[in-house]
């Protein structure tokens, strides 16, 4: 049987079930320092073990990420590059509201996404912005060309992870790459709310960078890193499913 890898990063080791092995940003390189400046770096707080996610800036005061990133206390940091150091760059805010989606299954990995509302509003500048989201129900055609994005280990050789963010293109794949095996490894693949992303023939993939990072396509954030396998393809969140529920949620919290 194939172990499923939740794509979430400790600080050190890596949060893996038993017999799965190390893993990667597969293909990727360093990123142009705050050429990503919607990106979050979250330290989530769970059982008294920290926990490593990704995730992104949707508005001045809200961060989407997965929803199998929560936890009992989330700090975010933004216009981060090197999350070792102190950079002039660096906003870091804590979370006033966690909102998983109130359908997320933790079993399948459905509906793996979340809300979080910040205490106080992020200041816009160079180092800091929002990444625009897609139209309700918006298909990204298979073959298209996207990225994403983590602070993930670079190695599996190592089980250390980079100072700086990495970043690698992947490909979208047709939904039948991940759901035409209906008993093998991806049956809980959902085409309505997921995304397959990574060709298999290139290696490229994020199967185990920071969960909750976007697959920006363009320039808008179609996926959020969810779940995969050792090799690729990954699944992604499918945002545009999600979008009505983003803005209900966004739109009831600023009241």
């Amino acid at each position: 049987m194939v172990t499923m890898l939740i794509l979430i990063l400790l600080p050190v080791a890596f949060l893996l079930p038993p017999g799965a092995g190390a893993g990667e940003i597969i293909g990727g390189w360093e990123a142009k320092p705050h050429s990503r400046p919607y990106m979050a770096y979250l330290e989530i707080q769970h059982e008294g073990k920290t926990i490593i996610c990704g995730g992104f800036l949707v508005a001045k005061n809200f961060v989407l990420t997965a929803a199998h990133c929560n936890g009992d206390e989330i700090s975010v940091k933004l216009g981060a590059h090197n999350i070792r150091e102190q950079e002039e760059s660096q906003q870091k805010l804590s979370v006033r509201h966690r909102i998983p989606h109130p359908q997320y299954n933790d079993a399948t990995t459905n509906n793996d996404i979340m809300l979080l509302q910040l205490a106080e509003r992020a200041k816009l500048n160079r180092w800091v912005d929002t990444i625009a989201l897609p139209s309700a129900s918006e298909r990204v055609k298979p073959g298209t060309v996207c990225s994403v994005a983590g602070w993930g280990g670079t190695s599996t050789e190592s089980e250390s992870s980079p100072d700086t963010l990495q970043e690698v293109d992947v490909v979208v794949m047709p939904d039948a790459t991940c759901s035409r095996k209906p008993n093998g490894p991806y049956r809980g693949y959902k085409s309505s709310t997921m995304m397959c992303v990574g060709d298999p023939k290139t290696g490229k993939d994020s199967w185990k960078g920071d969960s909750g990072g976007p697959l920006v396509c363009g320039k808008t954030a179609q996926g959020i890193v969810s779940w995969g396998y050792c090799t690729p393809p990954g699944v992604y969140t499918k945002v545009s499913t999600f979008i009505p529920w983003i803005r209900a949620t966004m739109k009831r919290l600023q009241r």
